[in-house]
């Protein structure tokens, strides 16, 4: 703490803490008095009758300066508290002057003046980093809070692309790239948890920061993880990843919880080929609920590595909302094209994108 110009007089001298930098306005007698002895102060202005203010450039308390008997640079350690100020500053004066005729350059060199400012060496030139990815230590590429705040939509076509990375708890990293996501657009979505404005301690993260994740339990033993949007209870839910790393360690953890067929190895497509196998093979479970993606340690989005181009999105209708009535059929899936890695392919949607059919996502 520092406290700059604060008047401090003999009765209001405040209760200060061991480590506190202070500028007192009072002597180091009274300072003691005040039980201040071991403050460290860095100017110390004598009372009215030592004859005017001395300054202190050392980190020293009032108890080492009662000590000493001196304040200010090492060659005045024997200076009066009661020198006048006019003949203490032409002192000073005078050093500075005998200093500067030790250093002066030869004739005809160049003198910087030192009020010059010091201009850093040029930069080299280079990409200058996008809003949408932050800065966190050791995730340079790590997409930040603004990449979430825009529409499901554009959200979950946003998402195509990108690397999902989750750090374990014993150091090892897991990383898929997105390939398939749906968009529930909030209260006006019949397929949205969210639907009709619904607010539950279960659906809470949909209404928060664009960002946050919302995890939910399915028939009682799987979980899906969403990430909400810009709009109160619109999320982007997570359906497919393409395997890039830790594939041994996402097998061993889909074997852990999987029913029947246990003795058959799993082939890398069918590893996090729909929204519950990515959370199996990534260790995702309800504890991750309502974290943020952005800020997060344990799991986080990153910038995919860049190719020859956009990849091309087939825009389906979602996967297991019979009830939603219309929009059961609305197509609100987005996948990559000829991906491998998708977990249902439309082929119907796929002709009608090849055929350049406008998707009816873009109404909203």
């Amino acid at each position: 703490m520092l406290l700059k110009g604060f008047p401090l007089r003999r009765g209001v001298f405040p209760v200060l803490p061991q480590r506190t930098v202070a500028y007192l306005i009072l002597s180091p007698a009274t300072a003691l008095q005040e039980g201040c002895s071991r403050v460290p102060t860095v100017l110390v202005l004598a009372s009215a009758s030592s004859g005017g203010w001395l300054h202190s450039s050392r980190m020293l308390t009032p108890l080492s300066i009662l000590r000493r008997g001196v304040v200010g640079a090492p060659r005045q350690r024997q200076a009066s508290w009661n020198q006048p100020l006019s003949r203490r500053m032409g002192q000073k004066k005078q050093r500075l002057l005998t200093a500067k005729r030790h250093q002066a350059p030869p004739d005809g060199a160049q003198i910087s003046s030192s009020k010059e400012p010091r201009m850093a060496p040029p930069m080299t030139p280079g990409p200058q980093r996008s809003i949408y990815f932050s800065s966190l230590k050791g995730h340079p590429a790590r997409l930040g809070s603004e990449f979430f705040d825009q529409p499901a939509v554009p959200l979950a076509r946003a998402f195509l692309g990108q690397v999902l990375v989750r750090h374990l708890g014993d150091g090892t990293e897991l990383r898929g790239r997105i390939v398939e996501t749906e968009a529930y657009l909030g209260p006006e979505d019949q397929a949205a948890h969210s639907r009709g404005g619904r607010q539950t301690p279960r659906n809470r993260g949909m209404f928060m920061r664009p960002g946050t994740l919302y995890v939910y339990l399915i028939y009682g033993m799987y979980f899906c993880m969403n990430v909400s949007s810009r709009g109160d209870g619109a999320c982007v839910l997570l359906r497919a990843l393409e395997p890039l790393g830790g594939l041994e360690a996402m097998r061993q953890l889909r074997h852990t919880v999987r029913k029947g067929a246990a003795s058959r190895a799993l082939k890398d497509r069918e590893l996090c080929s729909g929204p519950s196998k990515l959370c199996q093979a990534l260790a995702i479970d309800k504890s991750f609920d309502q974290r943020d993606l952005a800020t997060d340690e344990a799991v986080w989005l990153e910038r995919g590595p860049s190719g020859s181009g956009e990849p091309a999105v087939v825009a389906a209708a979602r996967v297991g909302i019979g009830h939603a009535g219309e929009w059961a059929q609305k197509p609100l899936r987005f996948y990559i094209q000829g991906s491998p890695w998708v977990s249902v392919v439309d082929r119907a949607a796929e002709r009608d994108a090849q055929a350049g059919h406008r998707p009816a996502h873009e109404e909203f």
